[in-house]
């Protein structure tokens, strides 16, 4: 029985995510108002009400569409067409949302901060700092900057002493795919990246202090500040 249903399961379609809805009805807008290739979008706020979508998913959809070469981005300025193929473009399959992956991140690597708080040896707090350290150093250098980021959390997550959930943090560290570094690219600045530094510190100090409410709090801080500024309109 239970292999039946496994392969049952298996045969179900492949339900395709949010964005890429949202991105074809997008397409389809263009088409039917015969948006010229120059031209501008309606604004965010406007194309979310029309589609009755989030702001979140819109902006999700917007990158995937200029991705796949449909749209331009202008900071600033606003979304303009790019050009449509007589076909409608096949917008590129680019992993789970930036707004999925953050949403997943809050809630558990909030609890990763705060069980390391509890546990945490002086050796592992070492290497989160060790990370925080490597990030000011570098926080200019996007890549530099990237490897370090991701050491903090990784850091964070083996100081638990919890396999499962060091496995579970670097699998959400690497669904940040495309999208989410098209979207930082529109959003990255310095204030954001001192913003980060300070976020870091705070969770660093949280566990340092032993203290897993705090530790908890500053993550889930941290994780929903970088949600706020990727939803800013």
């Amino acid at each position: 029985m239970m292999k039946k249903n496994i392969a049952q399961n298996e045969a179900l379609p492949h339900e395709p995510r949010l964005y890429r809805v949202v991105a074809d009805r997008i397409q389809a807008l263009i088409a039917e108002e015969n948006i010229a290739a120059g031209e501008r979008l309606p604004s965010e706020r406007d194309l979310a009400t029309k589609l009755s979508v989030s702001r979140a998913s819109l902006r999700e959809a917007l990158i995937a569409l200029e991705l796949g070469g449909v749209i331009e981005v202008r900071g600033g300025s606003g979304v303009y067409v790019s050009g449509l193929p007589e076909e409608q473009a096949d917008v590129p399959e680019a992993g789970p949302g930036p707004f999925e992956v953050l949403s997943a991140r809050r809630l558990i690597e909030s609890e990763v901060a705060a069980i390391a708080a509890r546990v945490a040896t002086d050796s592992a707090i070492d290497e989160i700092l060790k990370a925080v350290l490597e990030m000011e150093k570098h926080h200019a250098n996007y890549s530099s900057n990237e490897n370090a980021d991701r050491n903090f959390h990784l850091s964070i997550a083996r100081a638990t002493g919890n396999s499962a959930l060091v496995g579970t943090v670097e699998y959400l560290w690497n669904q940040r795919g495309r999208l989410w570094h098209k979207l930082k690219e529109h959003f990255q600045t310095e204030e954001l990246r001192q913003q980060t530094l300070t976020d870091h510190r705070n969770i660093l100090e949280a566990i340092a202090s032993h203290d897993p409410a705090a530790a908890r709090k500053a993550m889930r801080a941290h994780l929903e500040r970088v949600t706020r500024t990727f939803s800013r309109g």
